[in-house]
């Protein structure tokens, strides 16, 4: 599969064992799905990056976009690539953004760059390795906007990670403006949500979560987007995240967020 004329491809990825796979979406014309192990990972638009397929990926789209003025360029972090679909997207909705993502797979970062090229004109520089060791190591002066940890899948995640002093890390590294968005992945007790919500509370001024209804009710597995502001947690936001969806969509903040409270 040729750079620029995406297929059917796969990758061996030694640190994980696995192998990584990308094929065209049979539904979307110029859409590719990432999978890892058999288990799709990521969906990419090339025709159009500002659509996002995976419901939770689309919330975090509409954070980023009440981050900063509409099309303003952003400063954004990325910690977990994937297949870069927050990034295309962040490219093809704020030109000029300049952007860094940190992978821990290297021949995954490499398989999509490769396979799935960005967008002319993308600003990015990819860092491999560990989040926290690569955010220690970023320049000191440097700042962001945005920065979005996309790592955790499971119930149980990299502890060095998935505690107050990362989220503490990178709020040092966060403009007075800038907002920490967190992907997490878990079983319906919600066990690690509830860990995450305490440990961002720690840390940030405020926080509030962003899911499907039925998420926040125990039904089943899936994504809850956990959102850390550097003041308190704009109003506003609450009625307009609730009202883009996807549907149903709920938005807990304040008082109510304390539902999650371990």
């Amino acid at each position: 599969m040729a750079a620029g004329n995406p297929g059917h491809a796969s990758r061996f990825l030694r640190a994980t064992g696995q192998h990584a796979t990308i094929e065209p979406d049979a539904f979307t014309d110029g859409s590719y799905v990432l999978s890892i192990g058999g288990a799709e990972q990521s969906h990419v638009n090339l025709s159009h990056p500002e659509d996002i397929f995976y419901e939770y990926l689309r919330r975090i789209g509409h954070l980023v976009d009440l981050a900063a003025p509409a099309g303003a360029p952003v400063r954004a972090l990325h910690l977990g690539a994937g297949a870069l679909t927050l990034a295309r997207y962040i490219q093809a909705t704020r030109p000029g953004s300049v952007q860094y993502a940190v992978e821990l797979e290297r021949e995954l970062l490499d398989f999509v760059l490769r396979e799935l090229p960005l967008p002319a004109g993308t600003d990015l520089h990819a860092i491999i390795g560990d989040a926290r060791q690569a955010l220690g190591d970023l320049d000191p002066e440097l700042t962001f906007d945005v920065v979005i940890l996309d790592i955790f899948s499971g119930p149980e995640a990299p502890a060095h990670i998935a505690c107050a002093d990362f989220y503490g890390e990178v709020r040092a590294k966060l403009e007075p403006s800038g907002l920490l968005v967190v992907n997490v992945g878990d079983e319906p007790a919600l066990t690690l949500v509830r860990s995450q919500v305490a440990a961002l509370r720690e840390t940030m001024a405020d926080v509030a979560a962003f899911a499907e209804n039925g998420m926040f009710e125990g039904r089943y597995p899936g994504n809850i987007i956990l959102a850390g502001t550097q003041a308190a947690w704009p109003r506003e936001w609450t009625a307009q995240l609730a009202a883009l969806g996807p549907h149903p969509a709920k938005v807990l903040a304040g008082v109510d967020l304390d539902q999650l409270a371990p």
